[in-house]
């Protein structure tokens, strides 16, 4: 797959998170194949697990995160857009808490001389519901020149960048559907984010910022 097929699809991505609100794809039976686990339930209904010291509201910046990152202000645009994206991506069952949320800035994955993939905006949101406790989960948020939207999706209780935790989902022609761990609904072919997968062969994320989403 050419840099500019790759390119092509993810803009289609982006540019359908821009409109009406979607949500993401219908779940096949598992198999052997599937780098995804099978769990008989969404998500916890019960609270989620609550950090029980007060977290970073930054990382220096390193070989695995560039230009490091930072906790928006919880009044600042920086905060509210990436909330903005979500809501329009899929249906959220209330007003989200968010527990953590990191932005931090670095290369398109694969990297690439165009002047508008140079640098890439991006979110990590670690959110639930109170009005529905099933929804709870760990979102990538990306923002483009040309567009934004929902990246990919986790587990609330995974943590890091790691295969199969994350899921990406392209081409959104399908129905949405729920996934076993997964908040709300989704629409389009899951793949997996991490590894690369659906005909795309190249990590959602680049080397340079894979550090960003890292704990202590």
């Amino acid at each position: 797959m050419t840099k500019r097929t790759i390119a092509g699809a993810l803009l289609l991505f982006l540019v359908a998170c821009d409109g009406e609100p979607e949500q993401f794809p219908a779940p096949s039976s598992p198999t052997s194949a599937s780098p995804f686990p099978s769990t008989p339930t969404l998500a916890s209904p019960t609270p989620p697990a609550l950090p029980q010291d007060a977290l970073p509201m930054s990382g220096e910046a390193s070989e695995t995160c560039v230009e490091g990152w930072v906790s928006p202000r919880t009044d600042s645009a920086l905060f509210k857009k990436p909330l903005r994206i979500i809501r329009r991506s899929l249906q959220l069952p209330g007003e989200p808490t968010v527990v953590e949320m990191r932005y931090f800035t670095g290369p398109e994955s694969p990297p690439s001389e165009k002047g508008y993939l140079l640098v890439v905006e991006r979110w990590y949101v670690k959110l639930y519901t109170e009005d529905d406790l099933r929804f709870q989960g760990r979102f990538l948020v990306e923002s483009r020149d040309f567009g934004d939207g929902v990246a990919a999706v986790a587990p609330y209780d995974t943590d890091g960048f790691r295969s199969p935790d994350w899921s990406g989902f392209q081409w959104a022609d399908t129905e949405p559907s729920s996934y076993p761990g997964l908040p709300g609904e989704w629409s389009g072919t899951r793949y997996d984010f991490v590894e690369g997968g659906g005909g795309l062969d190249i990590p959602g994320l680049p080397a340079e910022v894979t550090g960003c989403l890292d704990t202590a």
